[in-house]
């Protein structure tokens, strides 16, 4: 029996914070075990904000060797460069031909720079360029191209799969048959949102994210600075209003949460004891993967050839989409 496909895209635009990992990483890495999953590296999607050839380079690699260290098998799954895939461009350009620009005008990161330009006094499209107003094309061709069943998103990027699913819909209604595969969004509702230092959602815009590879005494450093009340040590704690605890239990077993929470609510135990607990429980779990990752970006050879093979499968399985596409199209 055939099993579906599942496709995840990663932008390279910055060091994996721990947000990323529990919100992205893990969840689209689970997603092996139910589909055909296929991972690919959306380095043209990260132009649109990095202008830095050596910048656009290093994220690649530090992306690549970040999903290789947390457990994706390429002999297991698709991993690839979009860059790589040049049908990905030849859908989109078709693609822009069932796309209306008001539905590009609706587009959240459109009309969030749009907002920003009328707030300040200037023309509404200062500093929008067109990669950034057709994304979710590029994105959808990302997917479609693929056949993808279905799509892990986050919250933020549940519209522009909705744009994917609307395009799709409207190039298929035009020729009367389900060329294109629909996507159906995959939201995990549990790993949908991680907080940060200060106790808002983990963002690099926030300047309250803990990365994923820092040394071990840097972590703890970040730890300790993890935002909490005024109680004394003598004081019972709620554990459910905490910062420290919310990020306890990422790591941790239902056993440890238990010991943890009744540490809390007995009272005799400080703030320091608390960020201690999840200083070492996080050492426990991310110190194995940080190391591996250490090793993989000192072997950059290792990673190109890991991305060069998933490249030329993936377009293998692009160019036969396409030209099954261009022929029912007249081209």
């Amino acid at each position: 029996m055939n099993k579906g496909i599942a496709l995840t895209g990663i932008k390279p635009t910055g060091v994996c914070h721990i947000g990323n990992y529990f919100g992205a990483i893990q969840p689209a890495l689970e997603l092996t075990k139910e589909y055909d999953a296929r991972y690919f590296i959306a380095d043209y999607h990260a132009l649109n904000s990095i202008k830095n050839s050596a910048i656009i380079q290093e994220y690649t690699y530090e992306v690549a060797a970040t999903w290789l260290a947390c457990g994706l098998d390429p002999q297991k799954s698709l991993v690839y460069r979009q860059s790589q895939v040049p049908e990905t461009f030849d859908l989109s350009t078709i693609l822009l031909a069932f796309t209306s620009k008001g539905l590009m005008n609706r587009a959240h990161a459109y009309k969030a720079m749009v907002q920003t330009n009328e707030e300040l006094g200037r023309d509404i499209d200062d500093g929008v360029n067109m990669g950034l107003f057709t994304y979710p094309v590029l994105m959808a061709a990302d997917i479609l191209l693929f056949d993808a069943d279905v799509v892990p998103v986050g919250q933020d990027q549940a519209q522009h799969l909705e744009m994917t699913i609307d395009i799709a819909q409207s190039f298929n209604h035009n020729y009367g048959k389900e060329l294109l595969t629909i996507p159906k969004p995959l939201i995990r509702k549990e790993t949908q949102t991680v907080i940060g230092l200060d106790g808002r959602k983990m963002s690099k815009s926030y300047n309250n994210t803990i990365p994923m590879f820092l040394p071990s005494k840097k972590l703890k450093k970040l730890i300790m600075k993890i935002v909490t009340n005024s109680q004394t040590i003598e004081e019972a704690k709620d554990p459910d209003t905490c910062n420290v605890f919310t990020l306890y239990k990422l790591f941790a077993g239902d056993d440890q949460q238990s010991d943890l929470r009744k540490r809390y609510q007995a009272g005799g135990m400080g703030w320091g004891d608390a960020k201690q607990a999840l200083f070492e429980l996080m050492e426990e779990h991310l110190g194995p993967i940080r190391e591996r990752y250490n090793q993989i970006m000192a072997d950059k050879p290792y990673i190109d050839k890991i991305l060069d093979e998933g490249s030329v499968k993936a377009r293998e399985i692009a160019s036969e989409k396409m030209r099954f596409l261009k022929k029912e199209i007249g081209m």
